[in-house]
């Protein structure tokens, strides 16, 4: 399991459709409105992690 960086939701890599790849790290996603978030400003959010 992933931890979507936006809401700290667990997420299985396998299942979800909601990835994106930032500096050659894929992050996963709960959903669209995650992703959009972390697509917006992803060093907000890939600091996190």
């Amino acid at each position: 399991m992933a931890k979507d960086p936006v809401c700290d939701m667990e997420v299985a890599e396998a299942t979800t459709q909601h990835t994106t790849t930032h500096q050659g790290k894929t992050y996963y996603f709960c959903s669209a409105d995650c992703k959009k978030a972390f697509d917006l400003e992803p060093d907000k959010y890939a600091d996190k992690n």
